[in-house]
């Protein structure tokens, strides 16, 4: 590709597009593995999705798995694994994942600052074979930000996980999740007047200082825009600079970690089976990546799929100058509320984990071709109120404006758009199952919520105000990208490597193909495919 007169150049061995847990762990390897490495970083702030995450990592067969009396196994991994990947990833990658994951793990603890503590979560598929009842699941270690110096500034910060708790911490040692009511501000406090950072913001910390002690260059505010491509070879990027236009040479590769295109629309239309309206992810993850390896040749994989989540705005409050969106947990899954649809029906275990949840919203009616199960809407009455949050309202606290209230479930549907005796039957059989101990319908009786409620996850719905809280389909992030081989290589549609080109974590054709395996696989394989593309990025690019 010609040079342009306007271009400044620079040249490394490795150009790494994304500084979230994917790019930062490439870097890391990359310059591990002998090369000189730059991170360019679209936005002002280093972390991407992972700085604004839980910071949770699923990583099978962990060393940490023994500090909660747990062992796992290849085989047993691998069969957890590969029933949820439903042959959407090939064996060889699900494979690679397992033997890599807790390999990876394991020299980041050893060579970097970043250390793990298992959380006592279980994987999200209780019943399938291979599951884990806890271990598999880890997080970061409270770490002192003071540590980066004067880019502490330069830490992406999360408008979820702000607080200096642990995910442990949080939900098992606090409640904090359908009490945070509980939650000790003395400590949060103490930490903050420390420096202290927890979840996904301790992650990239602790990578980011890693990168810094080996002078990894950074390049804040550039966005990648064009690979480079010579005799089919990427050879470096193309990016955008407040300084003007800059190419940047690769001598070795260029790995990809630039986030999905969940904020794209036209990407979005093109490829997901329904509308995702509602990201939980920073608004800069446009499909930049994807779009660089579509134009360098790349086959596609997994494209329909998504880390699914139901999710909900307050109005007004924006990230980064885009509307915010907030998962929706104890608002759908806390005695005292159910999700119910424009019928008025309820059409899923509200208890399930997000990801499966978000699946049902694009149900289509096979008469109409509408779906059958948007808009939603999560039905809450006075019992709930007292006891839980709504997003960031506490109990005690005054009703907001934008939430929707009436003293019966009639007058409630007429006010938001449901059928009134839709809502009304269907709030009757479920107080029924109630008193039964027993959903029949979705079997939500097995999945608990609030260990410390008379019953964990059912209540009544009868005590006025009624509440109706608006539920959108969100996600995380899309999983669906170019296809990689187990080096982290990007392919094209034979099959054939596409030399000098890497890619990592939500940019890829995801290796869990339609499933989440548990708490933290987002950034479980992020990690462990950084891990892979920064040995391999670092290789000759003739090496396939």
């Amino acid at each position: 590709m010609p040079r342009r007169e306007s271009d400044q150049d620079e040249e490394f061995d490795v150009v790494v597009i994304g500084s979230g847990g994917a790019g930062l762990t490439a870097a890391i390897l990359a310059h591990d593995h002998g090369a000189q490495v730059v991170v360019l970083e679209r936005s002002d702030k280093i972390g991407g999705t992972t700085a604004v995450s839980g910071g949770g990592v699923w990583i099978p067969r962990s060393d940490h798995m023994a500090e909660v009396g747990m062992t796992d196994s290849r085989d047993e991994a691998l069969a957890y694994c590969k029933v949820l990947v439903a042959g959407q990833a090939g064996d060889d990658l699900v494979e690679a994942f397992v033997d890599t994951a807790h390999k990876m793990v394991r020299y980041l603890e050893a060579h970097t600052p970043l250390k793990f503590t298992p959380w006592t979560i279980p994987d999200y598929h209780p019943n399938v074979v291979g599951a884990k009842p806890r271990g598999r699941s880890i997080e970061p270690a409270i770490f002192d930000k003071r540590a980066l110096g004067s880019w502490e500034t330069a830490l992406r910060q999360s408008p979820f996980y702000f607080i200096p708790l642990t995910l442990q911490e949080v939900l098992f040692t606090y409640q904090g999740h359908v009490r945070p009511q509980n939650l000790p501000p003395d400590v949060i406090l103490e930490r903050m007047e420390r420096g202290l950072t927890t979840c996904g913001n301790a992650l990239v910390a602790a990578l980011l200082k890693a990168c810094l002690d080996r002078a990894v260059a950074f390049r804040l505010d550039t966005r990648a825009r064009e690979l480079v491509l010579e005799d089919g070879c990427v050879t470096g990027v193309r990016a955008e600079a407040a300084s003007g236009d800059l190419l940047v040479r690769a001598r070795k590769g260029v790995v990809l970690a630039s986030g999905g295109f969940e904020w794209n629309d036209a990407l979005k239309a093109r490829y997901l089976p329904g509308p995702v309206s509602h990201p939980s992810s920073p608004p800069q993850n446009e499909g930049d990546g994807l779009l660089m390896a579509i134009e360098a040749g790349a086959a596609l994989g997994n494209m329909s799929e998504v880390w699914g989540s139901p999710a909900a705005p307050i109005p007004g409050e924006l990230y980064d100058g885009r509307d915010l969106s907030r998962l929706v947990v104890p608002e759908r899954a806390c005695p005292h509320a159910i999700l119910v649809n424009q019928r008025g029906e309820r059409f899923v275990n509200e208890g399930t984990t997000y990801n499966e949840l978000g699946k049902v919203f694009h149900e289509r009616d096979t008469n109409t071709g509408a779906y059958c199960n948007l808009p939603c809407w999560a039905i809450l009455d006075g019992q709930y109120r007292s006891r839980y949050p709504i997003l960031t309202v506490l109990p005690g606290d005054p009703d907001p404006e934008w939430l929707p209230k009436a003293d019966t479930l009639e007058e409630l549907a007429l006010k938001v758009g449901i059928d009134p005796q839709g809502l009304a039957a269907t709030g009757a059989r479920w107080n029924g199952f109630v008193r039964e101990g027993q959903d029949a319908d979705f079997g939500r009786h097995r999945s608990p919520m609030d260990p410390s409620a008379a019953h964990p996850s059912m209540g009544t719905i009868e005590t006025p105000p009624f509440y109706a809280l608006p539920v959108y389909q969100g996600t995380l992030g899309t999983k669906g990208g170019p296809l990689t081989n187990v080096q982290g290589q990007v392919v094209n549609v034979r099959g054939d490597v596409i030399p000098g080109l890497f890619a990592a974590g939500n940019v890829m054709a995801g290796v869990s193909g339609p499933a989440y395996f548990g708490g933290g696989a987002t950034i479980g394989l992020a990690m462990t495919w950084g891990y892979v593309c920064g040995i391999n990025a670092a290789r000759p690019t003739d090496v396939s």
